[in-house]
């Protein structure tokens, strides 16, 4: 045969074989068109499409270029709607919210009379439940914004231990029973804690460590009982868009449970898992180093530095305006928190630190920085970072400390905030704005269950700085309102960046998961009043629905 011949024979076999290949589709599991999608990459860019292939992104473009280069086992036409990574809460409890639907809702209480007559509803309910339990009452919303006492549960409730918390977790009201089971007296002193007693009797009241007394003695639930509260809280995680969770403070038996689940295909949603600092935390997890699944992130512990600004318990340079002879308390010594810091430091661990105060806030960021000395890629975070004092601000970003802030305490605590700051240092909490400059980021959850499980609440108030009811028209301490830029990041890309995760999900990008979200209305482009109003119309996580809302 002529060589020559052969030769372009062959060639032409190639090329054709070649445009042959490409003009058929690629196979994907996925392929969601029409579409508006937010990718939330570098450039913040605006997609049509968007296709899936085993879990991860393969690409976002056009309508018309991926229909025609994919061939999908499923096809989603989203009609216009908007698509946006799977939202991340920043900073929840989400075990705790998860055991809190076997207590009584005490949420939205106008009056301690309503705290009482929603205890004994569910004591009707439930009459063989060991202790009664609740959570969620808020003095500041009723009328008498005093703290209640135990008088009533005493009479009601002889025999029975009823212990039932505020809404921030922070302060706890015990009848005579449970302080009995407690051995809790007059005379009981705490660290980092206060029994309130007046004419020589405990009121009930039991401030931070105090309430830890009386919680340690209700009986654990059992473990079935605990995978069904999980499995139920998780559908209402999907059912508001949210994909991925951090969990702030658990023991190791909790995340062992958590990660059961998940192996077992039982629990799917992502955890990022704050370790307690307690002696059996520390001893398991410095010995065995982080310990991390497809859905499970365990390196990093969470620290209370004082308690909240609501039951005076957040730790103040100066004394509370409306208590001039209080300015709360940390939780432990300086010097513990020192050495806590120097071994996680040690052992290559993040620590996050509850800090409310300006006082706990400078005590924390200066233990940091004696740490970190500069920048540098640690991610040590401060929660809530609520009273900074201006002076202390810089440390954020000297430090590289990320603020992990929740955008509705602001709006929840506008209320009586300046009552207890005074006007002129009420100005320097809540500074959003102000601690984003700082690393040029700011990560956003929401702190459930003491505020609303719903991260587009939290959008809302990051940037009108309005309640539900859009109170006030101008906005609380607008100055400090983030952009809707900013605050979409916070709950996605910004937030998987604080957990050491942001090359795996936060934004919709060739391999990362394919964790999203389609709303109803776009978030980024309606009136403000209108996005608490927002409905999810389906949840994925891997690429899989998770959630659909119901015609």
């Amino acid at each position: 045969m002529n060589k020559k011949w052969s030769y372009l024979g062959l060639s032409a076999f190639l090329g054709l074989s070649l445009l042959s290949s490409c003009s058929k589709s690629s196979n994907a599991d996925l392929l969601v068109y029409n579409a508006n999608v937010y990718t939330v990459n570098a450039s913040f860019d605006k997609a049509q499409a968007l296709a899936v292939k085993d879990g991860k992104v393969l690409e976002v473009g056009t309508t018309e270029e991926l229909r025609k280069k994919y061939k999908a086992t499923e096809e989603v036409d989203a009609q216009g709607k908007p698509v946006y990574p799977g939202l991340i809460d920043a900073h929840a409890h989400f075990y705790r919210y998860a055991l809190n639907q076997r207590e009584t809702d005490l949420v939205g209480t106008t009056s301690f009379a309503e705290v009482v007559q929603r205890l004994q509803n569910h004591r009707k309910e439930h009459p063989e439940a060991a202790w009664l339990t609740g959570r969620g009452w808020d003095q500041n919303d009723w009328k008498v914004k005093q703290f209640p006492t135990k008088d009533t549960l005493d009479q009601l409730f002889p025999d029975v231990p009823v212990l039932i918390q505020r809404v921030d977790g922070h302060a706890f009201l015990a009848n005579q029973k449970a302080l009995d089971l407690a051995g809790i007296t007059a005379q009981t002193k705490v660290t980092g804690g206060l029994v309130e007693v007046k004419n020589g009797m405990p009121t009930g009241i039991l401030v931070d460590n105090a309430g830890d007394l009386a919680a340690e003695k209700i009986p654990s639930p059992s473990a079935k009982e605990i995978a069904e509260v999980l499995k139920q809280a998780e559908n209402n995680l999907f059912s508001v868009g949210i994909t991925s969770v951090v969990d702030a403070g658990l023991d190791k038996g909790a995340v062992d449970m958590l990660d059961s689940l998940q192996k077992k295909e039982e629990l799917r949603v992502r955890i990022y898992a704050m370790l307690s600092p307690t002696p059996e935390n520390k001893s398991h997890y410095f010995k065995n180093g982080p310990y991390t699944t497809e859905r499970l992130n365990v390196r990093s512990f969470k620290v209370y530095g004082d308690g909240a600004l609501g039951s005076r318990g957040a730790c103040l340079l100066h004394p509370y305006s409306d208590r001039p002879n209080e300015t709360g308390f940390l939780l432990q010594t300086v010097q513990e928190y020192k050495d806590l810091a120097a071994e996680l430091y040690k052992h290559n661990f993040q620590m996050n630190t509850h800090a409310i105060g300006d006082s706990a806030n400078r005590v924390i960021l200066q233990i940091y920085g004696n740490l970190l000395k500069g920048k540098n890629d640690r991610r040590w975070r401060i929660e809530h970072a609520q009273v900074v004092n201006p002076a202390d601000v810089p440390l954020f970003g000297q430090y590289s400390i990320l603020p992990s802030v929740q955008p509705t305490h602001a709006t929840s605590d506008m209320y009586w905030a300046s009552e207890r700051l005074g006007l002129d240092r009420v100005k320097h909490a809540y500074a959003f704005k102000a601690l984003l400059q700082q690393n040029n980021m700011i990560p956003l959850g929401s702190d459930f269950p003491v505020e609303h499980i719903n991260p587009l609440f939290g959008f809302h108030s990051a940037i009108a700085r309005q309640d539900a009811e859009n109170y006030p028209a101008k906005g609380f301490q607008i100055e400090n309102a983030l952009s809707r830029e900013e605050a979409l990041k916070g709950t996605t890309i910004w937030a998987a960046f604080a957990n050491f995760e942001e090359k795996q999900k936060g934004s919709l990008e060739p391999g990362k998961v394919a964790d999203f979200v389609i709303l109803d209305k776009d978030i980024m482009t309606i009136k403000p009043e209108e996005i608490r109003g927002v409905k999810v119309i389906s949840t994925y996580l891997n690429g899989e629905k998770v959630y659909s809302q119901q015609k």
